[in-house]
C-alpha cells in the first residue's frame, strides 16, 4: 500500500496548507480561546487536566492544542509533515506546551511504552489506514494499566451511502469490503471551492473490525454509543443543527452517523 500511503500524504500536505486558513477550523477563533473540543469528544475523554495525552492522526494539532488548553501534557502525531509544521507552528503562537511527531501509524509501535494515561483520534482519521493491526498495537503499548483510549469517528454503517448523492439516502458501497476506495478530491471538506485537486485512497473498517483490534490487544470496552449526528456536513443533505452538529433532515429516517468508544487497559499480569 506505500503507493497509496504516500499519495494520501501528499494530499494532506495540501489539504493542511488550506485548512490552516479556513473557517471550517477557525484559527484566529481558537487563538483567541474558542475550544475546539465539542461536547461528545469533551464528555467521551473527559477530565484532561495533568494527564499525558496522545493525539494520533492529529493533523495540524488543533484539537491537541485544545487539550492542553484543559491542562493535559499533549503528544501529537501525524504522517503530513506540512501538518506537523503547521502544529509546531500554532503551538508557538500560542504558547501551549505540546510535542509533535511526524510518523505514519505503521511506523509507530514499538515507540511508545507505556508513558500514555489517554489515547485519543477522531472524526475521519480510521479511513485513511490500510489496515488497523499497527494502530491496535500502538494503542495497547502507548497506555499506561488502566490508561484509556477513546475514539469519535464516523460510523462505519454511514459508509456504504452515497456521498455525493444530494437529497437521499443511497447504497453504493460494500460494508464489507477491504479493498481501498479511490477518489478525485477537488478542494476540501473544509472548504469546497479551494482550488485544489488530488488523488485519495480509503479504507472501510467495520465496527466489528475497531473493536475486534482491541479487545485482541486485552482492552476492556468501557463504553460504545452511536450518534444521529456529527460536527461535519457528511452528505448534502444533511441539516444544521444549530449546536455545532449535522442531523438527517426531518421526515427522514435517523441512522448512526457517529459512534464513540471508550476502552480501557488492564493491569500487567502479575509475575
Amino acid at each position: 500500500m506505500e503507493h497509496e500511503v504516500e499519495t494520501n500524504r501528499r494530499l494532506w500536505d495540501g489539504w493542511t496548507k488550506i485548512h490552516v486558513d479556513s473557517s471550517f477550523y477557525d484559527v484566529e477563533g481558537f487563538k483567541a480561546g474558542r475550544d475546539p473540543i465539542d461536547a461528545i469528544v469533551g464528555e467521551l475523554v473527559g477530565d484532561v487536566a495533568g494527564k499525558r495525552l496522545l493525539h494520533l492522526q492529529c493533523h495540524f494539532g488543533i484539537d491537541t492544542l485544545g487539550f492542553a488548553r484543559r491542562g493535559a501534557r499533549v503528544t501529537g502525531v501525524d504522517f503530513s509533515p506540512e501538518a506537523i509544521a503547521a502544529a509546531r507552528r500554532l503551538a508557538e503562537e500560542t504558547g501551549l506546551d505540546a510535542t509533535f511527531e511526524c510518523a505514519a501509524i505503521a511506523s509507530l509501535p514499538g515507540r511508545f511504552d507505556s508513558g500514555f494515561d489517554v489515547v485519543f483520534t477522531s472524526y475521519g482519521a480510521i479511513s485513511w489506514l490500510p489496515d488497523l493491526e499497527a494502530w491496535g498495537d500502538t494503542i495497547a503499548e502507548a497506555l499506561v494499566p488502566g490508561g484509556a483510549f477513546c475514539i469519535a469517528e464516523a460510523h462505519p454503517f454511514s459508509w456504504v451511502f452515497d456521498d455525493e448523492n444530494e437529497e437521499s439516502l443511497q447504497v453504493r458501497y460494500s460494508y464489507f469490503d477491504r479493498s481501498p476506495l479511490h477518489y478525485v478530491e477537488r478542494g476540501s471538506y473544509a472548504d469546497r471551492e479551494a482550488d485544489f485537486e488530488a488523488d485519495s485512497y480509503v479504507w472501510q473498517h467495520t465496527l466489528a473490525d475497531i473493536v475486534g483490534v482491541l479487545l485482541a490487544r486485552g482492552l476492556t470496552i468501557e463504553s460504545l454509543a452511536e450518534h444521529d449526528r456529527v460536527p461535519w456536513q457528511g452528505f448534502p443533505f444533511l441539516v444544521d443543527a444549530g449546536d455545532g452538529f449535522w442531523t438527517m433532515p426531518d421526515g427522514s429516517p435517523d441512522i448512526p452517523l457517529l459512534f464513540t468508544l471508550r476502552a480501557v487497559k488492564g493491569p500487567s499480569p502479575a509475575h
